[in-house]
């Protein structure tokens, strides 16, 4: 029954689909309205000036005709725009009743939106404050965006391959491409539109404006493991920029025929490319990087092979059954592994999993510098385990990955490791950063480890958990809410509920006796041995947990802890005096650390409030600074040495 006041995750439901997609013409066009679609005002008036406004409601197939005539013979910015904005009308208003006709406007506004931003002979014309030209930016995404929509239902958007579009006026030739980022044309199965999409389940929405149409790519795996493949989910969506760019026409007409237009529909990564080049302009892109985000985490798969197995789900499996979720514990990654960029591992707590961090995640990644320096791995393991066993296995997790990854062992950024744990996660990081020698293997016996009987298999365990060394590469650790020196939540009662809920592996608890009956007097104090699930461990007698708090620590590992402590009001802030509902300041303090922030923030959202999220930021790029220090400091040695030995003797 006390289990219920665990930190655990809750289920969310972080997108939900719009009624229509959102767009920032809604009002200026009528797009919603009953009588709508319609042109705006300035467009009226310019039709007004030439006597086409009476047309509007009529027959637009015949306006558009008038006013193309008009356009050709006297081309100017403002008439652009009014025929680009009219054909989104004519296309909006074709769009069910037939496709063709409202593909060939769309193509239309698309392209003369194009011109408006990029012809030069408008150059010196455009007023880049005149609203006009934002609502030419906003028809460019809109038009290319209700052409994707139609075109993506014929089967179209398949990266590599040309597509011809043929329309009632024109030929479209258009090829698709995949520019910038770590995805490669195998990974886009499917595309979703970021517009039809509302994000619910995470405070911030990272969006930046610009030109291009922002999508949910949806990447599902189809090959063997290999490279970075074990550690990416076989079901991951990722943002994407689609921009249309219009190539130079090449002058040949052939009487009769319909105007034949090639264009390139490239595919951006925005994590990778934040804006790009049209001509000799810079240009930034349209991007949205949380809604895929959002997209993902509503339902995230972690096995193929059982897909109704999610995130969510998997936080309580992992405590109440840390054998059934042995198989999906290990190291995950969102985006393909990028060599040169910083990885930082951020580990969960108790009765809980990645998506603990997202909203974490969500904010860091919108800050240029982060992404482009640095990139975010997720550990997920079975909570119901005592935490020394998880840090054992994340040792070995770890050191798998760069041989996977790197296996020579020449990338630097592995030498740069950022670990982040929250709660009993901040523990599982520490061990990866400290010494045993001795201690660990002392809480339990006097006797030489060498003198255990022990099969060899119980013998190489027992060694990985009582003698290690700091992990290789890890230079910063942020501990946030962990229990230092225990929590008094883990008191007798919910140890033994815990006891009768948690069910770890029979084969685990039996050798665990045996250990003890095949060796009488070695183990002075078997409680660690003994101690059967992570409640257990985390108790304020744990006997680990001084021995942790007081173990030796490289020099070249820099601490940083983050304290949550609940306010002195109201009920739970009362109750709660000194602690955050769960670990006491007490327990959760450091004193040899680089930094501590206390955060009035309760154990659940500590992690999530904008004041911790705002520390890691600070002390991510703090890493940055001394790590560039560091190396203009051996360039200028090294440039001393060669021009020392180079000098005349």
């Amino acid at each position: 029954m006390a289990l219920v006041f665990l930190p655990g995750c809750v289920a969310t439901h972080y997108v939900k689909v719009r009624s229509h997609p959102k767009s920032p013409l809604v009002e200026q066009l009528k797009l919603t309205s009953r009588g709508g679609p319609e042109p705006s005002a300035r467009t009226v008036q310019i039709l007004r000036r030439y006597d086409l406004d009476r047309q509007i409601q009529g027959n637009l197939d015949l306006l558009l005709s008038d006013f193309q005539a008009i356009l050709d013979r006297e081309p100017t910015p403002d008439k652009l725009y009014a025929f680009a904005e009219l054909c989104y009308v004519s296309g909006k208003r074709h769009e069910h009743k037939d496709p063709a006709v409202a593909l060939d406007r769309y193509g239309t506004s698309t392209m003369h939106a194009y011109l408006y931003l990029f012809d030069e002979r408008f150059g010196p014309l455009r007023n880049p404050y005149d609203p006009e030209f934002r609502g030419a930016c906003d028809l460019y995404n809109l038009s290319l965006e209700s052409a994707l929509r139609i075109v993506q239902r014929q089967g179209g958007l398949l990266p590599g391959q040309m597509h011809g579009i043929e329309s009632p006026t024109q030929t479209w030739d258009v090829k698709v491409v995949v520019r910038d980022g770590p995805w490669g044309p195998e990974d886009f199965t499917e595309f979703k539109f970021v517009s039809d999409y509302e994000v619910q389940g995470l405070k911030n929405q990272h969006h930046t404006f610009g030109l291009g149409v922002p999508l949910i790519a949806i990447r599902k795996r189809d090959k063997p493991h290999a490279g970075d493949e074990p550690f990416l989910p076989p079901l991951v969506s990722f943002p994407v920029t689609a921009f249309l760019r219009v190539l130079p026409d090449d002058g040949i007409r052939h009487p009769g025929s319909r105007p034949r237009h090639a264009a390139l529909l490239e595919l951006y990564d925005p994590l990778t490319s934040t804006n790009i080049m049209v001509g000799q302009r810079r240009i930034p892109l349209e991007s949205d990087l949380s809604t895929p985000l959002a997209y993902f985490l509503n339902d995230p798969q972690l096995d193929a092979k059982n897909p109704k197995l999610n995130l969510e789900d998997i936080a309580t499996q992992g405590l109440l059954h840390p054998d059934k979720t042995q198989a999906e514990a290990g190291l995950y990654m969102l985006q393909p592994y990028e060599p040169g960029k910083i990885p930082v591992l951020m580990i969960h707590g108790l009765w809980s999993s990645p998506m603990t961090w997202m909203e974490m995640f969500n904010d860091l990644r919108s800050d240029p510098r982060i992404r482009d320096r640095y990139q975010f791995w997720f550990y997920l393991y079975p909570t119901g385990e005592p935490f020394w066993q998880t840090a054992t296995k994340l040792r070995g997790d770890l050191a798998h990955t760069r041989a996977v990854l790197d296996p020579d062992g020449i990338e630097p950024a592995f030498d740069e490791v950022v670990l982040v744990g929250h709660s009993m996660g901040g523990l599982i990081a520490k061990m990866q950063t400290v010494t045993s020698g001795d201690s660990f293997w002392h809480i339990v016996s006097d006797m030489p480890f060498d003198s255990l009987n022990a099969q060899p298999e119980v013998r190489n365990q027992l060694e990985h958990t009582f003698f290690f060394q700091p992990l290789p590469g890890v230079r910063r650790l942020i501990t946030i809410a962990t229990p230092n020196r225990g929590t008094k939540f883990a008191n007798d009662t919910v140890r033994f509920v815990a006891r009768e809920l948690i069910h770890m592996p029979q084969i685990a608890l039996s050798g665990r006796e045996q250990l003890l009956k095949d060796n009488p007097g070695v183990f002075r104090d078997a409680t660690m041995v003994k101690v059967k699930t992570s409640l257990d461990s985390l108790a304020p007698d744990s006997p680990v947990l001084p021995v942790l708090l007081h173990a030796r620590h490289p020099k070249t590992v820099t601490y940083h802890n983050i304290v949550g402590v609940l306010p002195n009001k109201g009920l739970l802030g009362k109750v709660a005096g000194g602690t955050d509902g769960v670990v006491s300041f007490e327990s959760a303090h450091l004193d040899d650390v680089a930094s501590e922030l206390k955060v009035d923030a309760d154990h659940m959202t500590v992690h999530r409030h904008p004041l911790s999220i705002l520390e890691v930021r600070r002390i991510l790029l703090e890493h940055l600074q001394d790590i560039d220090v560091t190396a203009s400091n051996a360039r200028h040695r090294r440039a001393a040495l060669e021009s020392a030995s180079a000098a005349p003797r």
